[in-house]
């Protein structure tokens, strides 16, 4: 079979964009406490917001325990605590609650990912997707806010811990490999 000419000069580029994926290294994450017996990696600039940082970015009755946020501030993890009747054995449960409640907070959802994984010997309920919020307001016309978010719950006695990473959608690309190792880092004892 003989590579017509015209394909050939592709050969390159398909070469270089191969050695561009494969070997992009590894998101630098610092291993950081949170809270009492959590574990997380927090990616290299990242700093913690202050308290009124928090409540002026997570305005909430319950604050997140720990938010850190990218230079620009246009990237956050944060880890959140809140008491819960659920246990360990309800993680199916979860992901179909949490699963709606995502469908029904915004104007159109596409997960990437939903399913219940084990990281570090504990089980977590995970969430990963892109979400479209339109504003729906009569004579509005404001851009739909476009986000990447990817989600992770646990139980641990009676209390339930949320870990998100939240970035813009169009820097999905640029974030999902920090966010997934992230995700991965997170120890509790």
């Amino acid at each position: 079979m003989k590579i017509p000419v015209s394909l050939l000069r592709f050969v390159p580029l398909l070469a270089l964009f191969t050695l561009v994926a494969f070997h992009m290294p590894a998101p630098k994450l610092k291993k950081t406490p949170v809270g009492k017996n959590i574990t997380l990696g927090v990616p290299e600039g990242f700093a913690p917001l202050p308290d009124d940082g928090i409540a002026a970015k997570y305005p909430a009755p319950r604050k997140p325990l720990a938010v850190f946020s990218n230079p620009n501030g246009r990237v956050d993890v944060s880890v959140a605590q809140k008491p819960s009747t659920f246990t360990d054995r309800d993680y199916a449960l979860l992901l179909k609650i949490y699963k709606a409640s995502i469908q029904n907070t915004y104007s159109k959802v596409e997960f990437l990912t939903e399913d219940i994984r084990t990281i570090n010997k504990r089980d977590f309920v995970t969430l990963e997707f892109t979400s479209t919020l339109n504003d729906t307001r009569r004579n509005a016309n404001l851009a739909p806010i476009r986000r990447y978010q990817f989600l992770q719950y646990t139980i641990q006695g009676d209390q339930l811990y949320v870990f998100t990473f939240n970035a813009p959608a169009e820097e999905l690309p640029q974030w999902q490999p920090t966010a997934r190792a992230v995700m991965a880092s997170i120890s509790m004892k």
